[in-house]
């Protein structure tokens, strides 16, 4: 009698955690982190889309004028994704995104004021229900300086509008958030002297790290144990 044959997937290829997000201030490489991930554990991926905010560029031209019409964009955009992620976890196939929907919060906090801010939770309870958190999330960490570089490096005409007070606010705003963040396990990846987008050697460490997560909330930084 024929025994058909076993498939074998190997260890380090399977995805160490069923739904993973990658965060971080924009400019530190949360969707190509995500990317890489992906297609090393085969996971299905589920990117921002924050181009389809079509008040997002103005917003980076004039804040203060345009941050209410963005964050209630972004809004209806998280309740849409928060209903995308419900679908793919249904489904056998893990999940990678790049973002997690509790997000806008940082950014409506950051630019709204005090009424409008109260409008915006006001109507975003309305339209935004709770999803499934991630298993794990990844934040990536990055001094303004070095956010300022990369997007300058990546040159694309909406974030060169960015202003270099937005990016610190910004920066500070996204370290208080995940410093008091417990929904998830939490990996803080310090990705100014990592930077596994580029480097082979890096990725496999940060892989590494993720795999031999044991505490709820960690950090790491390359060369040092935290």
């Amino acid at each position: 009698m024929s025994v058909p044959p076993l498939t074998v997937t190997a260890p380090q290829l399977r995805p160490p955690y069923r739904y993973i997000a990658i965060e971080g201030p924009i400019g530190v490489g949360k969707t190509t982190l995500a990317t890489l991930l992906a297609e090393r554990w085969s996971m299905r991926t589920l990117f921002e889309r924050p181009q389809e905010n079509p008040f997002l560029e103005r917003f980076y031209r004039d804040t203060m004028r345009h941050a209410l019409a963005t964050q209630l964009s972004f809004a209806l955009q998280r309740a849409a994704q928060t209903r995308e992620v419900t679908e793919a976890l249904t489904g056998n196939t893990p999940l990678m995104a790049d973002f997690i929907t509790q997000k806008s919060e940082i950014f409506a906090r950051l630019t709204l004021p005090d009424d409008e801010f109260t409008l915006y939770k006001d109507i975003a309870s309305h339209v935004q229900s709770h999803g499934p958190a991630p298993d794990l999330v990844i934040y990536l960490q990055a001094s303004p300086e070095v956010l300022f570089s990369r997007i300058q490096k990546r040159a694309l005409p909406m974030e060169l509008q960015i202003s270099d007070a937005y990016l610190r606010a910004l920066s500070d705003a996204y370290n208080e958030f995940f410093y008091h963040y417990d929904a998830s396990s939490l990996l803080t990846v310090n990705a100014e002297h990592l930077n596994p987008l580029e480097s082979e050697d890096d990725l496999a460490l940060l892989i590494e790290r993720i795999g031999s997560m044991r505490g709820r909330k960690e950090f790491f930084v390359k060369g040092v144990s935290v």
